[in-house]
């Protein structure tokens, strides 16, 4: 387990995966990046990318680790458009173009809710929350915090229950304000494109990646510094935070669909899926056979069918 998510944190790193206040002009530091795509917020003086398409029932998606709404927006949001759906994508604190809270790593609980109050800036009252990866963990944390504005909560390969061992040594250094200076600079510089799309390849490993993914979704987005930093942060800090709140999962009176792939080496549906489907009230528990880390991809219709679900459950239908 900790050399599987040290694996997904370091290749997520280099590969950029794993999204109502005025709109602002891009900063001038961010030109030659890969652009936002959607409106930039102002909540509590803190900027938040987000991008918002539909007409329907709210559905709000979270990307995983290291990566950006374009992860969120390359396939499942435009299926889940067609499903009927209204659906925003954030950023997450620190990552793309939404602003950290601070420099400890943000919890789960801070960003989920810091988001719900961009959520009302959209007029987003009650809604499905969908979270890949890391995003699960938020989603989670989401129910916990905003129950008034979690109607429903799908995690796709969610990093949701505690895990055994540790991370190692990365985490500690890319976070700390030495390494982060030194060795976090180095490694951006040093990632070739052909590592890139190696590691690209290892986190949607044994499912292959989708045409056109890797010059959607913006590495250049991730190999920032701040961003390398931002995320070696939080989640290097997730343990303590996720077993904190997976005491609280039962107390939980909404509907949660969990999906999983059975070949998930990164955040094994063993650790994490049947665990919490055996301590959430109501959660519906669905097992793709072989399939990997990034079924929102690589078994869209199967996503969708859980958001439908989750929506059909919280009575948002």
């Amino acid at each position: 387990m900790p050399s599987a998510l040290r694996r997904f944190t370091l290749g997520a790193g280099l590969a950029a995966l794993t999204g109502c206040g005025a709109a602002t002009a891009p900063d001038p530091a961010t030109r030659g990046l890969t652009p936002p795509l959607g409106r930039l917020l102002q909540v509590d003086g803190r900027q938040v990318h987000v991008v918002t398409e539909g007409r329907g029932p709210d559905v709000i998606l979270l990307h995983g680790a290291s990566g950006n709404l374009r992860d969120m927006t390359f396939a499942l949001m435009p299926d889940l458009v067609e499903a009927g759906f209204r659906v925003t994508a954030f950023d997450r604190p620190g990552l793309g173009y939404s602003d950290g809270l601070h420099g400890s790593g943000e919890s789960p609980a801070e960003q989920a809710r810091h988001l719900a109050r961009a959520a009302e800036q959209l007029d987003i009252r009650r809604a499905v929350v969908l979270g890949q990866s890391y995003g699960g963990a938020v989603a989670m944390a989401w129910a916990l915090e905003r129950p008034d504005q979690a109607a429903a909560v799908v995690t796709v390969s969610g990093a949701t229950m505690p895990w055994p061992g540790g991370l190692g040594p990365w985490y500690g250094i890319a976070g700390s304000a030495l390494g982060g200076a030194t060795v976090v600079p180095l490694v951006a510089s040093l990632a070739s494109e052909n590592m890139v799309r190696n590691a690209v390849a290892g986190i949607f490993e044994p499912d292959p990646v989708p045409d056109g993914y890797l010059d959607y979704v913006g590495p250049d987005l991730t190999l920032r510094a701040d961003t390398l930093r931002a995320n070696a942060r939080q989640v290097g800090g997730l343990k303590p935070h996720i077993i904190a709140q997976s005491q609280r999962y039962a107390d939980l009176r909404l509907p949660v669909e969990i999906l999983h792939g059975t070949a998930d080496t990164i955040v094994p549906h063993e650790i994490h899926a049947i665990p919490m489907s055996q301590v959430v009230p109501g959660a519906n528990l669905v097992l793709l056979d072989g399939a990997g880390h990034m079924p929102h991809h690589t078994h869209r219709a199967e996503t969708v069918a859980a958001v439908r679900r989750a929506a059909s459950r919280a009575a948002l239908r």
